[in-house]
């Protein structure tokens, strides 16, 4: 539906502007006492290659607004794909917005954020009052470009970019490595030895499709959790052991996009996201050092009703890299929390028996 010009309201001139998808920037710089500032804005392009121009624009009612009219210099910093956390930091009004934020010193002395897509260091040229605006226009002095691929953002909500001939393998596979369709059905051979090796509690087989932790076998339990264990179901990657274990055992590059999706749509109340980003990380190497990842059901589980325990261990293939998670679970009651314990210990050895099946499967396809 078109809105004439002459009626059209504030929100929705928003809304319209909004099917823009653009990158996200922080634009950093200092003000007259050396303290460092910075704002999220994707108001941000490219204006000129020769000379190098570009520009940006920043509400006249932001608290850091004195700090970039006043100043000489500015960098850009262009986030990646995984630094959703930054985004939303530097969006928000804080007196001290650079603490605990790996940053370096550029020209000027302005902040340039370690981890990001790419930067640009300007020399302010111009400023252009315009509207409840001003437009910046920067030369580029000096440049980094790590890359990563970008962060984007469209109709209000983070996204990320792919080539639009999905010529990105990660789009279609999640990123990680495939599992030979041949390959499964050796693999599914063990799993019912497995169940009553380690206590007939109900096992998974995951992989990382493109909406992450998926689920593509169910050994099952006479003794089940619940009716919901379904093949296809996706799983959360912070909130599931299936979710933890690739979180841990894959790249970042592949998980950390889910990651911060995550922690957003489970919020945890007076605490912000790039604190939780801390305490998961902190939890993902405890995962790393111990093999294992769980979750442990202290109240009933949203999808299960009851409360469940959970661990989860990664399946490697000939290049030891991951390529599916297995996973057990239990109701709580039948299943010591305990990632030392007998049966995550058990659930660790049989991950490297299905991966020796792996190896040995391709091996023998090879020879063939």
């Amino acid at each position: 539906m078109t809105t004439s010009t002459s009626t059209f309201e504030q929100r929705q001139l928003r809304d319209v502007l909004g099917t823009f998808v653009t990158g996200v920037t922080v634009v950093t710089t200092l003000d007259e006492h050396g303290v460092a500032h910075g704002v999220t804005a994707n108001s941000f392009s490219s204006v000129s290659l020769d000379p190098p121009l570009v520009l940006w624009s920043q509400a006249l009612t932001s608290k850091s607004y004195p700090a970039f009219r006043d100043s000489n210099h500015f960098a850009v910093n262009i986030l990646a794909h995984d630094q959703i956390a930054i985004s939303n930091h530097f969006a928000r009004s804080s007196e001290d917005k650079f603490n605990g934020i790996v940053h370096d010193s550029g020209i000027g002395g302005v902040p340039v954020l370690d981890g990001a897509a790419g930067h640009l260091e300007c020399v302010k040229v111009a400023a252009y009052p315009s509207g409840d605006h001003v437009v910046y226009i920067g030369r580029v002095e000096r440049i980094g470009h790590s890359g990563r691929r970008g962060l984007a953002f469209g109709s209000g909500k983070y996204m990320l970019a792919y080539s639009h001939d999905l010529e990105a393998s990660s789009f279609q596979r999640g990123g990680a490595r495939p599992v030979p369709l041949d390959s499964l059905g050796a693999v599914r051979e063990l799993m019912p030895a497995i169940a009553a090796r380690l206590g007939d509690h109900t096992l998974c087989l995951a992989v990382w499709g493109n909406h992450g932790p998926t689920a593509i076998h169910w050994e099952p339990s006479r003794h089940p959790v619940s009716d919901q264990l379904l093949t296809g179901l996706v799983m959360p990657v912070t909130q599931s052991a299936s979710g933890k274990a690739f979180a841990a055992f894959l790249s970042a590059d592949i998980t950390g996009p889910f990651i911060d999706e995550d922690l957003r749509l489970f919020p945890v109340s007076g605490e912000s996201l790039a604190a939780r980003r801390v305490q998961f990380d902190e939890e993902l190497a405890g995962i790393r050092q111990k093999g294992v990842a769980s979750t442990i059901g202290t109240d009933p589980s949203p999808l299960h009703g009851v409360p469940v325990n959970s661990f989860s261990v990664p399946v490697r293939d000939t290049d030891s890299e991951m390529v599916m998670a297995l996973t057990l679970t239990s109701v709580a009651e039948r299943l010591r929390a305990d990632p030392d314990g007998e049966v995550p210990q058990g659930l660790i050895s049989a991950a490297k028996e299905i991966s020796e099946r792996l190896k040995a499967h391709s091996i023998s396809e090879q020879s063939c």
